[in-house]
Parts: C-alpha cells; structure tokens; sequence
C-alpha cells in the first residue's frame, strides 16, 4: 500500500514538473520567398541580356511599341539607370561591384531579421536583392552592364533599363508602402492589453479593467427596510 502511495505522488511530481516546463520554441518556416524570388529575378534578368547580346548589335535599336518603347542595346558601366555611366574616375568598375556587394550583403542581412508575417517588405527586399544581384553578374562578369528598354516621348528618353532594375524599382515602391503602413492597416485589430480571450472560457467581471463601482456590490436584501433613525 505505502509503495502504491509512493508511485502515485512520485508521478504527480513528475507530471507537475513537465507542465511547468515551457513548450519549446516553434522553428520558423523556411524563408522561400527570399530564396526562390531573387533566383526567379536573376534567371529572367540574364536570359534576356543573353538575347539581347545575341540578337541585337551594340547601340541598335528595334521598335517595340512606336513612339513610346525601343528595345536599344547599350552598356552601362555605372549604377542603375545609367548613373555615374558618363562619370570616369580609377578603378570605376572596381568600386562600384564593391558597392553593390556591399549593399547586398547589407539588404540581404536586413531581409533576413524580418519576421515571417512581413510579407510586403520581405517581397520588396527580395525583389531588391534579385535585381541587385543580377546586375552584379554583368559587373563582374563583363565590367558593365546590358541595358535595353528604351522607354520615350517625343525628344524626351528615360535612362535605358534592364529587368534588374525594374525589380529593383518595384520593390523600392513595395518598401515605401510597408513604411506607410500597408502591411499593418491589411491584419486584424491589435488585441486587448489583456490578450485574447482563452477558448470555451466565458467572461467574467473579474476581466474588466476597471473595478466594479462599490455602489453596485451593495444589494439590498429583501425584506429588511431601511434601520430606524
């Protein structure tokens, strides 16, 4: 009898014990946007170039859409959208693939310490990261970079672009609008100070946040009048 007794309390201790032992931390999902979107944007980005290097002579240009769009090929040996293209200083393409390694291993460090509910942002970094490392391929790999969407009115060109820098556009835009709220004003409404309430519990005064007014405790009881003066 006394062992049974023994047994008995020894689980309940155990059985204490592993209730009060926090539940381990659930791993976060596996961040495939950021790997398959830059991926996505890189593969897109060289095969066009590719035919472009192909099809179309350097400084050609083919009509797309008349008076609005020409497929031009042209090299940038600057930034993105013919920055710094006309600009020559030493070891120009040096420093500039230096720059952008370093501004990619910084946006990728950023991207990777959002949380998994950040969608828009972690959207618009890997748009960024994609374009940047496309760019990056024809910086080291040739010096310079294919650009070939002639976008233009009249006498009037826009800098002739590429596919990377298109998703590096979009997703600047995508991060401007998760800094204005996007992302936030599309979830729920934020929960009580309290937190949620548990499921199949009912509500009680005791949830309130204010106290119950003294005057409502009191209840007079029936049959018993007011004490005489």
């Amino acid at each position: 009898m006394d062992e049974a007794l023994n047994d008995a309390v020894a689980a309940g201790d155990t059985g204490a014990r592993e209730e009060e032992t926090p539940r381990a931390v659930e791993e976060e999902p596996v961040r495939r946007l950021e790997i398959w979107l830059p991926i996505l944007i890189v593969v897109v980005d060289q095969l066009t170039k590719a035919i472009v290097r192909a099809t179309l002579p350097l400084q050609t240009s083919v009509t797309m859409i008349p008076g609005f769009v020409d497929f031009t090929h042209v090299r940038n040996t600057g930034a993105a959208f013919g920055i710094l293209n006309y600009a020559e200083f030493p070891f120009k393409t040096v420093v500039i693939a230096v720059i952008a390694t370093a501004a990619l291993i910084g946006v990728g460090m950023y991207a990777a310490s959002l949380a998994h509910h950040q969608l828009v942002a972690r959207i618009g970094l890997a748009l960024i990261i994609g374009g940047a490392a496309g760019n990056l391929l024809d910086r080291i790999a040739a010096g310079s970079v294919v650009d070939f969407v002639d976008v233009y009115w009249r006498s009037y060109h826009f800098w002739a672009f590429n596919v990377a820098d298109s998703a590096i556009t979009v997703g600047v835009a995508i991060m401007i609008l998760d800094m204005l709220g996007v992302d936030r004003s599309a979830r729920g409404p934020r929960e009580a100070p309290g937190g949620p309430a548990e499921p199949g519990r009912r509500a009680s005064a005791s949830d309130s946040l204010e106290p119950e007014p003294e005057r409502m405790r009191r209840r007079e009881r029936p049959g018993v009048g007011p004490r005489p003066q």
